[in-house]
């Protein structure tokens, strides 16, 4: 597709960031809808006008980039979303996946590396920064890969540690005694290659929260 045939909005609470990407966006030859400075702009002019890509912030007032995303999935639209954000989390890269986006981008990447993510994605293709790709396949990949050989019954304990619940909870809310919680937190640490510690899967939990919840 041409420049003159991609619609775009760009979403960003930043004014001065944002008039610069737009500008950019016009003096390369697109299609550059009015900028929104929230998510609930942003998402009444997506769906109002249906742009061809939506370039989001992900921390907006109203509505934040993930969450204008999914309004917009539920009601069919046909954009395609691209995230740009100076968020690198693990969190925030894995709901990315989750959500199927057609791009992530760093703010602090140059303006060629945003073209170049625009034309893959208006030509039906898909383009994350490396960044993005080496935090999935170093850091989310591989406790994705761990957390295959956990049990239905194991899993469910860890979406419990991982909301806080302590081994007595857990105990009472599954109806199990407190050594047969015990023997599965064992197990899970086993599985999961964690230190043999009292809190290691209770570490482990926080810090792959988003994960585990995902799941």
């Amino acid at each position: 597709m041409k420049p003159s045939e991609i619609s775009i909005l760009a979403a960003d609470d930043h004014p001065i960031l944002l008039k610069g990407l737009t500008d950019q966006l016009k003096e390369s030859g697109y299609v550059v809808l009015e900028g929104a400075i929230n998510g609930a702009q942003a998402l009444g002019t997506i769906v109002d006008e249906s742009p061809t890509i939506a370039l989001l912030d992900i921390e907006m007032p109203l509505l934040t980039g993930f969450e204008v995303i999914n309004k917009c999935i539920a009601k069919g639209v046909d954009t395609k979303f691209v995230i740009l954000t100076s968020h690198k989390e693990k969190a925030f890269v894995l709901r990315a996946k989750k959500y199927k986006i057609s791009g992530y981008l760093l703010k602090d990447e140059p303006y060629s590396e945003i073209e170049a993510c625009i034309r893959k994605v208006a030509n039906g293709g898909t383009y994350f920064s490396q960044e993005f790709d080496a935090i999935f396949n170093q850091e989310i990949n591989p406790q994705l890969q761990k957390i295959k050989f956990l049990s239905p019954s194991e899993r469910t304990i860890v979406r419990l540690v991982a909301n806080g619940r302590t081994t007595k909870e857990i105990s009472a809310s599954l109806s199990i005694s407190r050594r047969t919680v015990e023997k599965h937190r064992a197990n899970i640490i086993a599985k999961l290659d964690l230190p043999k510690r009292v809190d290691a899967l209770s570490v482990w939990s926080l810090e792959n929260k988003e994960l585990i919840l995902s799941l």
